[in-house]
């Protein structure tokens, strides 16, 4: 196969790292150890492609029939092209997380209701490694992808009245999957295994039931290039304690929301327009090892959409509805969150189950939930792309913002 110059690869891999490896490379510190530059060393890159053929859950009617043709909708076919990389095996990074690799995607969707439900195309990032090794050639590894998915048919009232499931054109796409990784040669791998889906726009608007899938998956990939084998490196965090085992991040984000308000157990009302959210976490976290983190969080919140119920203006209804502003305190709420953090090269996965201590009104009462993406951009400052749900059970909203960790 004919390899593209270094300058693309160096190119492609310098957007993989979303500006935090500048022109000549940025060196992260691990301990008292600076990592060589990761683009001089040379990364090693990787393509492939797979099938993922899955079941829909029948989570609401329009997927068990109420629908134009009458048919339930219960498979889902989609098809992968990726590009990833996994660090130079002269690197730290590489030796400290030694079957990392991050990449790229697109997938092209199909579903049995093409008419009402679109063939959406995702875009994506994802990052996956190694969880245990069965002999020299076989392996069970684990892997996320995080992205968009566009071109979705949504939900319209004169055009498309079934699909009360999908409320926007766009989507985020959110998979999870396990699989083994069997290595054919020592270029091409086989892998096989099993894919968790969840499409859903967070709650910037109606409907928003989501589409969850579970899968098989199926694919093929190779490796470009020679690849050197791995040197030894002492990685120092038996060593590490007292305050270096600490590290504190601290998160500002924002976003817009749609509301539904139920005025009884029968009738309910969509609000028209949108509502903003802000908020903020402060996280200090213990450093268990390379891999893992784990701490509490503070958590506020201001959603100007919440305990709007008690406030409406006498007579108005529908798209003509208004509501007199509560107040302030009724539009925050502040809590505690546990967190626990899965910590690799450029990204982390951060997920935490919280309750509000401080609140007022019946919409910011109880638990809530949280599962975000930090990307970082240079060792402390990180792009932050979260999701929060209520009570395990109802969208919230997103939470877009940025973050900075003090500390390791």
């Amino acid at each position: 196969m004919k390899q593209f110059p270094n300058k693309i690869w160096n190119i492609i891999f310098r957007i993989l790292c979303l500006g935090g490896m500048m022109a000549g490379g940025v060196s992260f510190v691990w301990g008292r150890s600076v990592l060589p530059d990761t683009l001089d060393t040379g990364p090693v890159h990787r393509i492939d492609m797979d099938l993922r053929p899955a079941y829909v859950f029948p989570t609401h009617g329009f997927f068990c029939g109420n629908n134009a043709k009458g048919k339930s909708v219960n498979t889902q076919l989609a098809a992968h092209f990726r590009y990833s990389f996994q660090f130079s095996p002269a690197s730290r990074l590489r030796q400290l997380y030694p079957y990392a690799y991050q990449g790229v995607g697109v997938a092209y969707n199909t579903f049995p209701q093409t008419s009402e439900m679109g063939n959406p195309v995702a875009v994506y990032v994802f990052q996956g490694s190694r969880i245990a090794r069965f002999s020299s050639r076989l392996s069970l590894d684990y892997e996320w992808n995080f992205g968009a998915s566009f071109g979705w048919k949504k939900y319209n009232r004169e055009t498309n009245p079934y699909n009360d499931v999908v409320g926007s054109a766009i989507n985020a796409y959110i998979s999870a999957g396990f699989f083994l990784n069997w290595q054919l040669s020592p270029k091409w791998n086989l892998t096989a295994g099993i894919d968790f889906v969840h499409y859903s726009n967070g709650n910037t608007n109606y409907p928003n039931s989501g589409v969850n899938t579970v899968g098989a998956r199926i694919g093929l990939s190779h490796t470009l290039g020679q690849e050197a084998g791995m040197q030894h490196v002492s990685e120092h965090w038996e060593k590490l304690s007292g305050r270096q085992r600490f590290c504190y991040d601290f998160v500002v984000y924002g976003s817009t929301r749609k509301r539904g308000i139920m005025w009884d157990e029968e009738h309910g009302e969509l609000i028209p327009g949108s509502f903003g959210v802000a908020g903020f976490n402060f996280n200090p976290m213990y450093i268990v090892n390379k891999y893992f983190r784990t701490g509490i969080s503070l958590d506020a919140q201001y959603d100007e959409s919440a305990n709007l119920r008690e406030f409406r203006v006498e007579g108005t209804s529908g798209e003509n509805i208004k509501f007199y502003r509560p107040p302030f305190r009724e539009q925050i709420a502040v809590g505690v969150s546990l967190r626990a953090e899965l910590n690799m090269p450029i990204f982390s996965v951060n997920v935490g189950i919280g309750h509000n201590l401080f609140f007022t009104g019946e919409d910011t009462r109880g638990f809530y939930q949280i599962l975000a993406l930090k990307t970082f951009l240079t060792r402390h400052v990180f792009l932050h792309v979260g999701y929060q749900l209520n009570n395990f059970k109802n969208p919230n909203n997103l939470m877009l913002g940025i973050g900075y960790r003090f500390g390791r």
